[in-house]
C-alpha cells in the first residue's frame, strides 16, 4: 500500500494527514498555532513555532497511522499563503516574526504604488490588485524596518518565502529554496504569463531579486525531507498554496468548476483553464496549481473574515464556550430577527476591497439576543460568499462563459448543515460537501502523488472524488435577492 503525507500549515493550526493511494485519510494529527496581535491591524506568527508544531504533527501522523516514514511515498505541502517569512541563510533564523496574510500594516505603501501609478501594471501582470494582503509590500516593510535587513539583503545574506518556502528549507535542512507557481502568484512580484519573478515589480518595490526562491510547476520534485527529521528521505512532490491545493482537492480541473473554503476566511475560486481573464466585478487573477509548466488560472474571491467569526463570538462576545457550539446557538431562534453582522475586522476583501470598513451589527432591537446575533455571525459567513459567486457569475456572462452550476466547499464551518443550506439558499444552486473535506490537504497529496507516478492523470483524480451531501435551494430566487439587498445595505454602513 502506497502512502502520502500531507502538511497541511494554516493559519489557525498546523496539521499533518496520511492519505491511502484511494485519497482516504488513514491518521492525522493536528496543533493550534498561537496568534500574535501587536496592535490593531498587525497578525504575526513566531515562524519557529510554525516550524515545530508542523513537525511534530507529521510525527504523530505516522505514528497514529502505525506505519513508517519509509512506507510514505512523498510528501505534499500545502500552506496559509501571503504571510512572510525573511530569514538568514546562515543561521536559519527569522530576522522578524512572519507577518500574516491578514495584516494591514503595509496599507500606506499599497497607497503608495496606488499614487505611482502602478496599480495597472501589477494588475495586468500579477493579477492581483495592490493590497496589503499580499507578499510584496510585507517584505518591503520588513527591508525597510529591521535593522540591517535591507543591507543583508543586497548582499545575499537572507531569504525569503511563504510559509511553503520556510518548510521546504527546514524540511531539506536548507539545501532548497523554492516555491510553486500558486505561491508565487500570491506575492505581487510574479509574472502569472511568464511564470517568472518580474524584474520590473521587484525594482518598483525596492526588493533584491536574490532574496526570492526559485519557482516550479506545483507537482514536482523539490527535494527530499532530510532523514534525521522523519527517519527517511522522503520525496517532497507537491506544493501548493492552500487555495489552489483546494481546488485541485476538489477535482476542480476545468474552467467553469467552482469550490469554496470555509476556513479562518472564505476563499472561492472557480477555474478558467489556460485563459487569463481580468475581473471587472471586484475579483483577482490568480495561478493554479499545476502539473505542468502551462500556466493555469482562476478567478479567485477572498472573504477576510469567515470562520473566524465563530471564534470572535466565542473569544470576544463569550457567546458560546466551543465553536461547535454556535450551530445550536443559532438554531435555537428561527432567524436572526433582522440583525446583520458585516464582520469586517480587519476591512473587506473582495468583491468590495474597502480596507477602512470595521465590523458593524445592525437591526438590533429591544428583543435581539446573543442567539440572534449568533444566527446573524454565521450568516454572515454565506452572504460574504454570496457576493463572489454572484460577481464570478458577471464576470463569465461578460466573457461568455457559463454561470457556476454547483458550488462545491470544504473547510472547517462545510460541516455546518445550517450555513449550508443558507449558503445554497442565497445562491440558487447546488452546494456540494464532497466525502473528504480536508480537500487542502487532499490536493497538496493528489499533486505529490503526481509525481512520484502514484497517479498518472487528472481524470484519475476526478474519478476519486465522491460527493457526501448536496443542498438544494429552498428559497425562492425573490427572497434570495431581498437578503443580498439588505446585506450590502449593511455592507454600506461599514466604512467609517
Amino acid at each position: 500500500m502506497a502512502y502520502l503525507l500531507a502538511l497541511d500549515q494554516g493559519t489557525s493550526s498546523c496539521r499533518s494527514i496520511v492519505f491511502d493511494a484511494r485519497g482516504h485519510a488513514v491518521a492525522m494529527a493536528q496543533t493550534e498555532l498561537p496568534q500574535i496581535y501587536p496592535q490593531p491591524g498587525w497578525v504575526e506568527h513566531d515562524a519557529l513555532e510554525i516550524w515545530r508544531l508542523q513537525l511534530a504533527t507529521a510525527r504523530e501522523a505516522l505514528a497514529k497511522a502505525g506505519i513508517s516514514a519509509g512506507q510514505i511515498k512523498a510528501v505534499g505541502i500545502t500552506n496559509q499563503r501571503e504571510t512572510t517569512v525573511v530569514w538568514n541563510r546562515k543561521t536559519g533564523l527569522p530576522i522578524h516574526p512572519a507577518i500574516v496574510w491578514q495584516d494591514r500594516r503595509t496599507e500606506p505603501l499599497c497607497a503608495e504604488l496606488r499614487a505611482r501609478g502602478l496599480a495597472e501594471t501589477i494588475r495586468s501582470k500579477t493579477g492581483l490588485l495592490v493590497d496589503a494582503y499580499f507578499s510584496g509590500t510585507k517584505i518591503r516593510w520588513l527591508l525597510d524596518t529591521v535593522p540591517g535587513a535591507r543591507a543583508q539583503a543586497e548582499n545575499g545574506e537572507l531569504a525569503f518565502g511563504t510559509v511553503d518556502s520556510w518548510l521546504i528549507w527546514q524540511l531539506t535542512e536548507g539545501r532548497v529554496h523554492a516555491t510553486d507557481v500558486s505561491n508565487a502568484s500570491r506575492t505581487m512580484l510574479f509574472n502569472v504569463h511568464r511564470n517568472q519573478w518580474d524584474d520590473e515589480l521587484l525594482a518598483a518595490l525596492d526588493i533584491p531579486p536574490g532574496l526570492m526562491p526559485s519557482v516550479q510547476p506545483s507537482a514536482s520534485l523539490f527535494g527530499a525531507v532530510s532523514p534525521a527529521l522523519l527517519g527517511h528521505a522522503i520525496p517532497i512532490g507537491g506544493v501548493a498554496g492552500d487555495q489552489q491545493s483546494a481546488l485541485f482537492g476538489q477535482a476542480c480541473f476545468g474552467a467553469g468548476m467552482a469550490k469554496n473554503t470555509y476556513g479562518t476566511g472564505c476563499f472561492m475560486l472557480m477555474h478558467t483553464g489556460t485563459t487569463f481573464q481580468t475581473s471587472a466585478n471586484g475579483l483577482i487573477t490568480t495561478s493554479a496549481a499545476q502539473a505542468t509548466t502551462q500556466p493555469e488560472f482562476a478567478l479567485e474571491g477572498s472573504v477576510f473574515v469567515g470562520g473566524a467569526v465563530v471564534q470572535w463570538l466565542r473569544d470576544g462576545l463569550h457567546a458560546i464556550e466551543h465553536s461547535a457550539q454556535v450551530q445550536a446557538l443559532a438554531e435555537s431562534v428561527p432567524d436572526s430577527g433582522g440583525v446583520m453582522l458585516v464582520p469586517a475586522f480587519t476591512g473587506l476583501g473582495a468583491p468590495y476591497w474597502k480596507p477602512d470598513a470595521r465590523g458593524s451589527i445592525t437591526g438590533l432591537t429591544r428583543g435581539s439576543t446573543l442567539a440572534h446575533i449568533a444566527r446573524a455571525a454565521l450568516e454572515s459567513i454565506a452572504y460574504q460568499s454570496a457576493a463572489l459567486l454572484l460577481a464570478m457569475g458577471r464576470d463569465a456572462v461578460a466573457a461568455g462563459s457559463a454561470e457556476v452550476s454547483e458550488l462545491r466547499v470544504d473547510g472547517g464551518a462545510c460541516v455546518n448543515d445550517l450555513l449550508m443550506q443558507f449558503q445554497a439558499d442565497l445562491l440558487g444552486i447546488p452546494v456540494v460537501r464532497p466525502a473528504v473535506t480536508e480537500t487542502t490537504a487532499l490536493g497538496a497529496a493528489y499533486l505529490a502523488g503526481l509525481t512520484t507516478g502514484i497517479y498518472q492523470s487528472t481524470a484519475e483524480l476526478s474519478a476519486l472524488w465522491r460527493a457526501e451531501r448536496r443542498f438544494l435551494p429552498a428559497m425562492s430566487r425573490a427572497q434570495a435577492r431581498d437578503r443580498m439587498e439588505r446585506w450590502e445595505h449593511a455592507v454600506q454602513q461599514t466604512v467609517l
